[in-house]
């Protein structure tokens, strides 16, 4: 599991969230829409060394150093909506006010391939257990490619 230092001002913000939920019991004050889209963005493309695309860019929000598209989510849930399928995905969870956690970095088209029917906002949902789920099958056939190759 590969863990991100989230910069300060970030952590700023889900610092001052859990604060408010202590301060006001029963609302939820969740960071979402642009403003999480645009923190995932941001924190990928340092980590990962992304280009950005321009704001509202169709699907992607980076290029990576091969030229590929790169459409970024960030969460604090367990799960997370996708409006079409991306080239690559990379997944990330806040996992503390000063941390996110790489959850996924690899193709778009298995995950879009599972994620649930189109829903009214026009997303299609996938929670984070089936994407574990695809990490796992995926590291699981890569190990019996590996371990029919060293057979022969």
């Amino acid at each position: 599991m590969t863990i991100i230092k989230l910069p300060t001002p970030v952590a700023d913000i889900y610092r001052a969230v859990a604060e408010l939920k202590r301060m006001y019991p029963g609302l939820k004050f969740t960071p979402d829409g642009h403003l999480v889209g645009d923190l995932g963005a941001a924190i990928a493309a340092k980590h990962f060394g992304l280009t950005l695309l321009p704001a509202s860019h169709p699907v992607h929000d980076a290029t990576d150093a091969d030229g590929r598209f790169v459409q970024v989510k960030l969460t604090a849930k367990k799960s997370f909506g996708m409006y079409a399928e991306p080239d690559r995905l990379i997944v990330l969870r806040v996992v503390s006010p000063e941390q996110a956690e790489v959850v996924y970095d690899g193709p778009g088209a298995p995950v879009w391939a599972a994620a649930g029917k189109m829903q009214k906002n026009g997303q299609r949902n996938i929670s984070l257990a089936k994407l574990r789920a695809i990490i796992a099958r995926s590291s699981a056939s890569s190990d019996s490619r590996t371990e029919h190759i060293d057979a022969v």
